[in-house]
């Protein structure tokens, strides 16, 4: 099936919990975490060319503007595929409809960035296997492994060792307060909790009340935005905070109570309504 000119999803995720087991020698903690896919994202349009040219641009009122490339995770997927492939003459036009708030920790740069490389995989006919495409993955980042695996998993080490996960069916409100987390700052920070004693998938299953985001008191405190998101949508679920923030969430039966809820937030307080799937 050809992927020419196809519009593609690239899905949210969240943290249901995460845990800090320790810092490492190298300077990265070991994690244990549940990625829940949302079916909710981005979406990507790809029109590949064989001149080498590689653009981006965003849709934004219907216009189409160009985004900066140098820097932007997309393109450096497309980049690292061609030199992996030694494909110098494979260039795209990609087109990326943003709907993912940026810095939420709802992953939308890595998931960008998995949805490239699985798209241009086929579209340039570069062949790469599911391990070759995923060692690639993770040199761009420690969460697009399990975007291009592209199933709810039960994460450790950094967040690339990947066990499938079955989770329930459930609606999650996912509120984005307008602040700008510095990832790198939560997990320097002298107050984080690095010790969490590691538990087991059945634990979770199981509905472990030991569960928690180590990151978050850490977060809400530096963040009062957070702190005050949290606040308001906790009085209607129990709710958490996803990744190191920004965004929190809580989960629903069904997709009418969980807009229910939406739909009462305060002016100012942005959010949406996701299904949280297995599989994509």
């Amino acid at each position: 099936m050809s992927t020419e000119g196809k519009c593609y999803l690239s899905p949210a995720k969240i943290n249901l919990f995460l845990h800090i087991l320790n810092r490492r020698a190298d300077g990265y903690h070991e994690l244990q975490t549940v990625f829940q896919l949302l079916d909710f994202g981005d979406e990507l349009t790809f029109n590949g060319n064989e001149n080498g040219i590689l653009t981006l641009h965003q849709t934004a009122e219907n216009q189409l503007q160009p985004l900066p490339a140098s820097q932007n995770i997309i393109i450096k997927a497309a980049q690292l595929l061609r030199k992996r492939t030694n494909n110098v003459e494979k260039g795209a036009e990609i087109i990326l409809k943003k709907r993912i708030p940026i810095g939420g920790g709802l992953g939308g740069g890595s998931s960008n960035a998995a949805t490239t490389l699985k798209v241009l995989n086929r579209l340039w006919r570069c062949n790469l296997s599911d391990k070759e495409l995923s060692a690639c993955a993770l040199q761009l980042g420690a969460d697009v492994p399990f975007f291009l695996r592209g199933h709810s998993a039960w994460g450790e080490g950094v967040g690339e060792k990947l066990r499938p996960i079955q989770l329930e069916k459930a609606w999650y409100v996912v509120i984005t307060p307008k602040c700008s987390v510095s990832t790198a700052l939560i997990f320097s920070h002298e107050n984080l909790t690095r010790n969490t004693q590691a538990i087991k998938m059945a634990d979770f299953l199981a509905g472990s009340a030991r569960v928690r985001n180590d990151c978050e008191l850490v977060t809400k405190k530096l963040y009062p935005k957070i702190e005050e998101a949290h606040s308001w949508l906790s009085k209607h679920a129990e709710t958490r905070m996803t990744g190191t923030g920004a965004s929190v969430f809580a989960k629903f039966t069904s997709e009418k109570q969980a807009r229910a809820v939406l739909e009462q937030a305060p002016k100012g307080m942005r959010g949406f309504v996701a299904e949280g799937v297995n599989s994509l």
